[in-house]
């Protein structure tokens, strides 16, 4: 059954995608940094549309830093550009985290787990992990120069005497240099596909190197630059898959302002064993693609919650029972939630004083939507304490937020937001303060990013009447978290700990998209 594919593909921050199929299923691994659980597979049977099929751990290190433990974090960190292979009956997930230095391997017998974990001796940066014909292996590494290095049998480190080399060197001296390694063997020839930017401005550019042996000598060039006519953001970085009839595609990543980094699909083609990515060189927005389970409904990636499900399948209530669509910020202290199903409510207690949100233990995300959204949530605070806030942010380092804080002996709406100066320098603002009474109020917060406009309006419902508070936020993107915007419930204490607020009902809405017909 053919199919129209509509790029970019989810719409959401998928980054550093890597793709494989296993007989008629497609997988798809992202970049989840410090979202916890991390390292979310996606599932599709079109290349198309994509549900989530599994997160492959909960808890990574459980250090002081993934913990949000006092002032420290790991944004930024965490774990970064999976490599998702499947050899033999085993699904193989290799990466590295930024924040301990480590490289890890999990794997499976089955996508949904259980996964078993273990360490790679070394640090592979962008690693693509590599089982050649005769059950060698290998990993693919680097930023500017390119290794290849052979592993042990059993991949728990260099293999002592093994093929050890560098494979391709980027010429250039300045923006981004080759990274993000993605290798293959196809037809008896190996082929390794890698991001740069251009030379004379920023501009994520894909290229790809060919082989004969992996000791020979690599050759090729630039095979994709383009940004499909959006604000000069180049489509870059991912992996190739060919479909059960032969076809060749891949899937790529596209930088689109503060919503993040989404998965961009690209037709792939052959010309004398090299690959031709694209139609006369541009990624086109629609493509017909073959589904290989016609009539199956996929489970949306984000959407709303009114707390009450309960379900002990993993794929679907994999997040801590919570639905899979939501994450945590950093690694939850899980004593902390309290998820009252029968009332539909997820209560969370403060144990540590914060400055801001973004220190904020146990708070829960989801993903923001191109070209835009609505979250809406409602906030019981009855047991807030003095100095205590919660509410619902757009958060990244250059927060938004409408929470709701008690001081002074009373109680108040606030829209505070963070910005930077060019010195970096970031200040939190408390624009407007609203003083109300009662114990329960709903938060709406609306987000906008097309043509990377990236605004965030606040609003509260009084009465029937939505009322905004504070001026409008102007989103960026920041590489000091390197993740795009969420919706964020959150409470977090500033003067004594043990306060509490309780969430429901939370609503998510998705603005309708103008379909491109190039």
């Amino acid at each position: 059954m053919t199919i129209q594919a509509h790029n970019p593909l989810t719409k959401l921050d998928y980054p550093d995608v890597d793709v494989i199929r296993v007989d008629d299923t497609y997988y798809m691994v992202s970049t989840t940094m410090y979202f916890m659980p991390g390292c979310e597979i996606l599932r599709s049977y079109d290349l198309a549309n994509w549900e989530h099929a599994a997160y492959v751990y909960d808890m990574l290190d459980g250090t002081e830093r993934q913990r949000l433990c006092g002032e420290q974090n790991i944004y930024g960190c965490g774990m970064w550009a999976a490599s998702l292979r499947y050899h033999k009956g085993t699904f193989y997930v290799c990466f590295v985290a930024n924040d301990t230095h480590k490289t890890y391997l999990f794997t499976s017998e089955s996508v949904e787990g259980p996964w078993k974990k273990q360490y790679i001796e070394g640090f592979y940066h962008d690693c693509s992990l590599f089982f050649d014909d005769d059950d060698r292996v290998y990993i693919v590494y680097g930023g500017r120069q390119i290794r290849i290095t052979e592993l042990k049998p059993d991949l728990s480190g260099p293999l002592e005497g093994g093929l050890n080399r560098i494979a391709v060197v980027d010429p250039w001296k300045h923006n981004l240099g080759y990274e993000g390694s993605h290798f293959y063997k196809i037809n008896g020839k190996y082929y390794l596909f890698l991001i740069h930017s251009l030379e004379d401005r920023w501009m994520r550019t894909e290229a790809c190197y060919a082989a004969d042996s992996l000791d020979g000598e690599f050759t090729g060039g630039d095979v994709l630059e383009d940004d499909m006519g959006y604000c000069g953001q180049g489509v870059a970085q991912g992996g190739i898959v060919d479909t059960p009839d032969g076809t060749w595609y891949a899937i790529l990543f596209q930088d689109s302002g503060a919503v993040g980094r989404i998965p961009v699909l690209v037709p792939v083609t052959w010309k004398d064993n090299y690959p031709v990515f694209g139609a006369d060189g541009k990624v086109p927005h629609r493509i017909p693609v073959e589904s290989t389970r016609p009539g199956h409904t996929y489970e949306p990636l984000v959407g709303s919650d009114d707390f009450r499900t309960a379900s002990e399948d993993r794929r679907l209530y994999g997040s801590f029972g919570f639905r899979s669509a939501w994450q945590f910020n950093h690694e939850p202290e899980l004593t902390l939630v309290h998820h009252d199903r029968e009332a539909g409510t997820v209560r969370i207690t403060t144990d540590k004083l914060c400055g801001d949100v973004t220190q904020a233990r146990n708070t829960l995300t989801q993903r923001m939507i191109y070209p835009g959204c609505t979250g809406e949530v409602t906030v019981d605070v009855c047991r807030l304490n003095e100095g205590d806030f919660a509410g619902l942010s757009a958060l990244q380092s250059a927060f938004g937020l409408i929470a709701v804080t008690k001081r002074d002996g009373g109680t108040y709406l606030v829209m505070q937001h963070a910005e930077f100066d060019r010195a970096n320098v970031r200040t939190v603002t408390e624009e407007e303060a609203v003083p109300v009474t009662g114990d329960t109020f709903r938060l709406r917060v609306t987000a906008e990013f097309t043509e990377m406009k990236d605004e965030v309006r606040f609003a509260y419902l009084d009465g029937t009447e939505w009322k905004p508070l504070g001026p409008v936020h102007k989103m960026k993107y920041r590489l000091d978290h390197f993740t795009g915007y969420r919706f964020a419930l959150f409470v977090y204490s500033t003067a004594e700990t043990g306060g509490s607020a309780a969430f429901s009902d939370f609503i998510y809405t998705k603005q309708e998209e103008k379909e491109q017909t190039v």
